[in-house]
């Protein structure tokens, strides 16, 4: 039998399991051995039930799209990516020292601001980012810890260097996804993993529900524990009625919550009202609370800004958070780090231009051919220009809008992200991927081992969100006794 990894082209960019001679990496020997010992039928076999699987656990996402909101079933890899447990570790404290930063900068925005005073960021950025709320001034939430649920996106370049490509710090999703395709990997390669030291990612639920357990409000022993959400037409509705049901709490939609005149929350229950201590909430800001942002929202809950200022409910993650989930704002995280921790980041930056700078616009302007532009504050890969991938009507296009709002925009230089081998048709090719870790702080912080790998489906593309095609692989960090 002809080998598997014969025909498998190994690009300009970095392969997560075969080296630029098409050999495998130390970290993936077994398992490149292993998928050469089947063909093609007997990897399609397991596509199979992979794809039988998914839809027995009824694993969905909803893509909006003007024919509507459709559900379908998660596009998943069944070739997992893999990354040795050494390189993991160092990866995982830059994680915590990134968090624990970026919750000292939200911290000061809302109170001293002394990194504006320092002069080291505008005022202008803040006071015009579209995710700065005045209602929030003042706060200071349990342990300083605003962002409780972090998913930062990690992409390796063609020289092997991991850099975060941006924060998700508002109500960053993917987590749930990340535990069932270990479930299904478990399923299709059972044999695999008996022999493999991985680590396991089923421990998340648990920390999850110790952290929202710690913000809850002082003296309260044992919290009670709801998920917000905006109810089943969500794209994201799956995980959290996953999430709701794993650390044992009460999913719920705003119409099941009432803040009362002792400026509490309660849930509506056959046996009456009972009070809630934390909220993990997954819905936007501006849908909160109609008595404080969108008046016209039927998402939220009438007085629940109230009840948090009041300290009688902890909200995951706190309102505001988003201040530091800008994509102009991540361009000043490495000074975060500096100025509050007094350390030097572990993880770094993408190059960024801030096209809110003239001398920087200038240069993404005239080089928006090379670039990724990307507007501050969307998400899901929505609104931003690939210049390379780009038409010349594409690119005059985006020249007016960013001219137009040159603070809305960055450009960063298209990395050559890093490849891995998908099941394309019964063999491999190489697709580009991220890697989306969660990192959670309250009292103290935990990063979960790997996170939610994403897959460009698409040959060539670099988009891998899964509302644009992209799908997602296990994540495997692998101790390799070496």
């Amino acid at each position: 039998m002809a080998s598997l990894w014969n025909e498998y082209a190994v690009s300009e960019a970095y392969d997560e399991m075969r080296c630029s001679k098409n050999l495998a990496r130390a970290s993936a020997d077994r398992l490149s051995n292993y998928l050469d010992s089947l063909d093609g039928n007997a990897l399609d076999v397991r596509k199979t039930a992979a794809e039988m699987a998914i839809m027995e656990m009824g694993i969905t996402f909803t893509v909006y799209s003007d024919e509507g909101n459709i559900d379908r079933a998660w596009p998943f890899d069944i070739i997992p990516r893999i990354i040795e447990n050494k390189e993991w570790q160092n990866v995982a404290v830059g994680l915590k020292q990134r968090l624990k930063a970026l919750n000292c900068f939200i911290n000061d925005v809302y109170n001293e601001q002394l990194f504006i005073k320092e002069g080291l960021i505008p005022e202008s950025i803040i006071t015009s980012s579209t995710n700065f709320l005045q209602e929030c001034v003042g706060m200071n939430p349990k342990y300083g810890a605003w962002a409780n649920i972090c998913g930062s996106d990690l992409v390796r370049d063609k020289d092997g260097t991991l850099y975060v490509l941006e924060d998700n710090l508002r109500v960053p999703s993917g987590v749930s996804y990340m535990i069932e395709n270990r479930v299904i990997t478990k399923k299709v390669f059972p044999e695999l993993l008996q022999d493999l030291d991985v680590l396991p990612v089923d421990d998340y639920p648990v920390n999850l529900y110790e952290m929202l357990s710690s913000i809850a409000p002082e003296h309260v022993e044992s919290p009670r524990i709801a998920v917000l959400t905006p109810g089943i037409f969500n794209s994201a509705y799956f995980e959290h009625a996953f999430l709701a049901q794993q650390i044992g709490a009460e999913l719920v939609e705003g119409a099941d919550l009432v803040v009362q005149d002792d400026d509490c929350v309660y849930m509506r229950t056959i046996n009456g009202l009972e009070k809630v201590d934390v909220i993990y909430r997954r819905i936007d800001d501006r849908f909160l609370d109609p008595e404080v942002f969108n008046k016209d929202s039927m998402l939220g809950v009438k007085g629940l800004i109230r009840a948090w200022k009041k300290g009688n409910v902890s909200l995951a993650n706190s309102p505001g958070s988003g201040v530091a989930d800008d994509k102009v704002v991540y361009a000043y995280v490495p000074e975060m780090i500096r100025f509050y921790l007094n350390e030097e980041p572990l993880l770094p930056n993408v190059p960024t231009f801030l096209c809110s700078e003239p001398d920087q616009l200038d240069y993404v302007l005239t080089h928006l051919e090379e670039l990724v532009v990307k507007p501050a504050n969307e998400s899901g890969g929505y609104g931003m220009l690939v210049g390379p991938h780009a038409t010349k009507n594409e690119i005059e296009g985006f020249r007016k809008v960013i001219k137009s709002n040159p603070r809305n925009y960055i450009g960063q230089p298209t990395l050559a992200l890093s490849t891995c081998p998908t099941l394309c048709n019964n063999h491999l090719e190489p697709r580009h991927i991220d890697l989306r870790p969660f990192i959670l702080q309250g009292e103290s912080s935990f990063v979960t081992a790997g996170g939610l790998t994403r897959v460009a489906l698409k040959k060539g593309s670099l988009v891998v969100n899964s509302s644009q095609g992209g799908g997602s692989k296990d994540t495997w960090i692998i101790n390799t006794g070496k």
